[in-house]
């Protein structure tokens, strides 16, 4: 029996032609869509589910990561532009929380409400002039020539078609249209772990204490030292979100049947994955429901549409975000945006964390624009997780601000491009920066946000 099928060439229909073609809408995918609409291009979004923002949506994550630093010791938000934009749209809904300390008090998140980012992510999107295309997947490319990519194609309920664009942008989280495209990518032998997020509702707040998830964290421990539980991860993250009756877990670590990470970017595996997860969330969550105080009556309300991916392809572009680069608090002349979260490397049965080095760090590392500017492919971005970065690079720098301040970058630098007729690796940079700076992005620059 032949292992392979020979599918007919074909003629596909043009969906449509667009300045700006984003792929990806999570949380660069949305900032880069509403840069490049404000410029006046004619922009289209494409997201394979019904709604937008990524892990923090369709993962369940709920959590704003890395808006955030600790600078010289005081926490400050260093994420701006679009992201305040977005943040007071959330306000308006009722669906933010002010910030919270998190990693042992180490510096801030911000936790919000998931239906509540959905529309403000919507809104904002389209009333910047940008068209959304849902529930449909990118699936390949056509090159115009070797370095140039004509058209997306996509697929959706309504069958197979193409997207013709000048600038394309990847905030497809895995790096999609940039391998399709040819860019060389690395996919480390040690992927990080990906997890299954839910969330308990009806806690009772009172009865649970100031710092429940101090406290489930010891009984997770003592179970261990007295062998009665054996955990996929340790470090686990229980905490209250926009209503304090109402909690979020994240405490599962998806693995192979060897031990490796669940690869996001294999289908068999991300299906053994999900079936995991939600095993191990109902495991721990009867754990926690009898064990820990204020969470005898709870339940499971909502378990994450798909496990939550950390990491897959990493593109390699003209400068590679180190993990070095991260701890050090690096400077780059072609800065255009910060990122302060630490390292956050979910590897086998743990989450280890590694904070910026010194006495007195100034707590966050500017983002050079070549991490989002792939070798080889002279019309595409790539932005988010999959931009050009080490593992220990990508290990804090996935987080939602940093891929706010990369979408917001790209989709104004689209603009640049196309208005120059130059490659999306030559447009001016400091235009580029003073156009950021304008609507309020905090490249750091300056000391303070």
């Amino acid at each position: 029996m032949s292992s392979t099928v020979h599918e007919p060439a074909r003629d596909i229909p043009v969906h449509g032609e667009f300045d700006v073609v984003v792929i990806g809408g999570g949380p660069a995918g949305i900032t880069a869509a509403a840069a490049a609409a404000r410029t006046g291009r004619s922009t289209l979004l494409v997201e394979r589910y019904g709604f937008l923002g990524g892990a923090g949506t369709m993962g369940g994550l709920s959590t704003f990561c890395g808006l955030h630093a600790k600078v010289h010791g005081e926490h400050r938000q260093v994420v701006h532009g679009l992201a305040d934009e977005l943040l007071e749209r959330l306000v308006k809904l009722d669906g933010l929380n002010e910030p919270h300390l998190t990693i042992n008090d180490g510096i801030l998140a911000q936790a919000f409400d998931i239906s509540a980012y959905k529309l403000a992510a919507d809104e904002l999107v389209v009333d910047a002039g940008a068209r959304l295309l849902f529930h449909a997947t990118a699936v390949g490319v056509v090159m115009a020539d070797d370095d140039t990519i004509d058209a997306v194609v996509i697929e959706s309920k309504s069958g197979r078609a193409a997207v013709r664009g000048r600038v394309f942008v990847d905030a497809s989280g895995d790096a999609d249209v940039a391998a399709w495209a040819g860019v060389p990518f690395e996919k480390a032998p040690h992927l990080l772990y990906p997890s299954l997020m839910f969330r308990i509702n009806a806690v009772d707040v009172a009865a649970a204490g100031p710092a429940p998830w101090r406290t489930v964290e010891r009984l997770m421990e003592e179970a261990e030292a007295a062998g009665t539980h054996t955990f996929p991860r340790k470090k686990p993250i229980v905490r209250p979100q926009r209503n304090p009756l109402e909690w979020r877990a994240n405490l599962t670590q998806l693995s192979n049947a060897d031990g490796t990470a669940v690869d996001g970017t294999d289908v068999d595996q991300l299906t053994r994955g999900e079936l995991q997860g939600r095993r191990q969330a109902f495991d721990a969550f009867d754990f926690i429901k009898h064990r820990t105080p204020g969470f005898e009556e709870s339940y499971i309300v909502d378990l994450a549409p798909q496990i939550g991916i950390r990491e897959t392809r990493r593109v390699f572009g003209r400068y590679r975000l180190t993990e070095d680069d991260v701890l050090d608090c690096a400077d780059f002349p072609d800065t255009i945006g910060v990122n302060g979260w630490p390292v956050e490397a979910h590897v086998a049965g743990t989450v280890e964390f590694r904070w910026q080095r010194g006495e007195d760090p100034r707590g966050y590392n500017q983002l050079p624009y070549r991490m989002l500017v792939p070798e080889r492919v002279t019309n595409l971005f790539v932005a988010g997780r999959c931009a050009s970065m080490t593992q220990g690079g990508q290990s804090s720098a996935r987080v939602t601000g940093p891929c706010f301040a990369m979408g917001e970058a790209v989709g104004t630098a689209a603009d640049l491009a196309i208005r120059d007729g130059v490659a999306v690796g030559d447009v001016p940079i400091d235009e580029l920066q003073r156009r950021l700076e304008l609507g309020g992005a905090f490249l750091g620059r300056q000391e303070t946000a």
